[in-house]
């Protein structure tokens, strides 16, 4: 499992420290820790309500915390400008709408907001920078399209390419790859692990644990908002930890050389380890 407590990899990472979070007095995140350095790609799994998409939120400077802290290289969040911070961090939500008729290349074109001045004309290194972002994901072909008339999976790709146009050390993706047909999914994770490898840091919630054990460094699963397990995919991603944390008789193994994980049938509650209610037991 990743040990947190090094000074260096501390100062260059984005974490997140103890989280918990409340709404209305129900608890959505209980201590939460998990750390994102550059150069690696980090799965956040569990199921349904289990608190993902309110810790990368929660991340991303969205949600404030009940306690517990967001450092970005060792600094609180809440004392970066939210310009400079904006640089340094990406954040695709779960939600794919759009509701203007702009183009897919003025969409895409969103992302370099941070790096401009307001009111400012894209600049030469922005245009490179959304041809780039719009090739990696195979939109350059709409780029003339109104974005509002696209597919549901042509969206998808095109709100990632304005992600990856930001250009940012870390980016935070929820459920990247909802909507995107295989060959698309897989193309997207080769894209964040060449991210990774220009030593740049992501975080993404995911559903696809195949896709988690294949592409991904570190593994954190949550269990009704606190951590259930967490460290390298081969550690966490075991039968025992699924049956836990999702209530399902899981297969592991490998297929073509490639880690496969597959949910086989659902398991009773009672022998599933109450997946999705009641108190975590941490596994960390």
């Amino acid at each position: 499992m990743n040990d947190m407590s090094g000074a260096k990899s501390i100062n260059e990472a984005l974490e997140a420290h103890a989280l918990d979070l409340s709404y209305r007095e129900r608890s959505v995140l209980r201590g939460v820790s998990v750390s994102v350095r550059p150069g690696e790609i980090v799965a956040v799994i569990g199921a349904n309500g289990a608190g993902k998409s309110t810790l990368l939120k929660t991340m991303a400077g969205l949600v404030v915390p009940t306690s517990g802290r967001v450092t970005l290289r060792g600094r609180a969040i809440g004392d970066i400008d939210r310009g400079e911070f904006c640089r340094e961090v990406a954040y695709l939500p779960q939600e794919r709408a759009v509701h203007w008729p702009m183009t897919v290349r003025q969409l895409v074109a969103l992302g370099r907001l941070p790096h401009r001045a307001r009111l400012a004309p894209l600049a030469r290194e922005d245009m490179r920078a959304v041809d780039r972002a719009m090739e990696a994901m195979d939109v350059s072909f709409l780029a003339e399209r109104p974005a509002n008339e696209l597919s549901g999976g042509e969206l998808s790709r095109v709100l990632l390419a304005r992600a990856l146009a930001q250009e940012a050390s870390f980016l935070i993706a929820d459920e990247p790859s909802t909507g995107l047909d295989p060959a698309h999914s897989l193309t997207l994770f080769t894209q964040l692990v060449r991210l990774a490898g220009q030593k740049r840091g992501v975080i993404v919630a995911l559903h696809d644990l195949s896709i988690a054990a294949r592409f991904c460094d570190t593994v954190l699963m949550l269990q009704c908002g606190g951590t259930l397990a967490r460290g390298a995919p081969e550690e966490v991603l075991t039968p025992e930890h699924l049956a836990q944390g999702f209530g399902v008789k899981a297969v592991v193994g490998k297929l073509g050389g490639h880690p496969v994980v597959m949910a086989a049938e659902p398991l009773n509650p009672s022998d599933a380890g109450a997946a999705t209610r009641g108190p975590v037991k941490s596994l960390v």
